[in-house]
């Protein structure tokens, strides 16, 4: 649990400072590949899922949609919504606007104060965890079982409140630790419906077999030097894998294999020979079989992806 939480990562893509007046509808997350932020600093307010499905967020409170996808928060759960790309926007750092949808000499200390951020999240070789997360995850929900949120909580309520020097770098930050922790708290809470998962990596024997080949992707990894790792024999390990992860162990090392290759090239702009060297492919041609043959597409294309 520990190395899939050490490769946990949030990169803040865009922010918003969003000062507005009731009543409004600000509608977010085009792009289904990101994550999605809030932290509502001042004001109650609701999020409505692309499904319906509403929930009511408190002052004070953070929610965080790791996969994204079109919702809106509303002063009402019946509002309209305009997309917050709709908004005028001032730019106070390369990557948080403040938005104020009042006329300079209106804006009040009743208005609703949101702090928003766009983020690419990952969990590195983990990656597969976030499709079986919720859809919303909130904050409150780790208070009791994780009281040292409550400080950072209230940390980006007096910076975004304030607007002292450097408040956008520092809120941006937090935000990140706050996504984080969510994240965390519902790792060790079991993660939810993903109990294969835990249950592999809680698994003394099997979670060391996870845990090296994590460790060693481009190792030649068979079903008999996995079964040695675990301690058992080549049937034994093979069904209980199956049986715990939902897939074979050699499907399980391709995909993580291709997950990986997909960071290196799109993300870190690694060469495709490096990649497949790394990976332990005898050549370029045959990392680029399995990569198409996995994923769908060319290593080329996940050049600036």
């Amino acid at each position: 649990m520990s190395e899939l939480l050490l490769g946990m990562r949030f990169d803040g893509l865009h922010y918003n400072r969003i000062q507005i007046t009731p009543p409004f509808g600000i509608r977010f997350g085009e792009d289904p590949s990101r994550a999605q932020f809030h932290f509502i600093a001042r004001g109650t307010l609701y999020l409505r899922t692309g499904d319906g499905t509403v929930y009511a967020l408190k002052c004070g409170g953070a929610v965080l949609l790791p996969r994204g996808g079109v919702h809106s928060l509303l002063s009402d759960p019946k509002m309209t919504c305009l997309d917050v790309t709709d908004f005028n926007a001032t730019a106070l750092s390369r990557r948080v606007d403040d938005i104020q949808v009042c006329a300079p000499d209106m804006c009040r200390s009743t208005d609703t104060l949101i702090f928003s951020g766009c983020m690419e999240f990952d969990l590195g070789s983990m990656h597969p965890l976030v499709s079986m997360m919720p859809e919303v995850m909130q904050v409150g929900t780790l208070i009791d079982r994780n009281p040292e949120i409550l400080p950072i909580l209230e940390a980006m309520a007096r910076e975004v409140s304030s607007a002292r020097a450097g408040f956008a770098g520092i809120l941006s930050r937090l935000a990140d630790v706050v996504s984080a922790s969510i994240v965390r708290g519902w790792v060790e809470c079991g993660c939810g419906d993903a109990a294969g998962w835990v249950e592999a990596l809680r698994d003394p024997r099997l979670g060391r077999v996870i845990s090296a080949v994590h460790r060693d992707p481009g190792r030649d990894w068979t079903v008999a030097n996995m079964a040695v790792e675990m301690g058992s024999s080549r049937s034994v390990f093979a069904e209980r894998f199956l049986d715990v992860t939902g897939m074979t162990p050699l499907r399980y090392v391709t995909e993580l294999r291709m997950r990986l290759a997909s960071q290196w090239i799109g993300r870190d702009g690694m060469s495709i020979d490096m990649v497949a060297d790394r990976l332990g492919y005898g050549s370029q041609a045959a990392f680029s079989r399995a990569f198409k043959r996995v994923t769908g597409r060319s290593p080329g294309a996940m050049r600036g992806v």
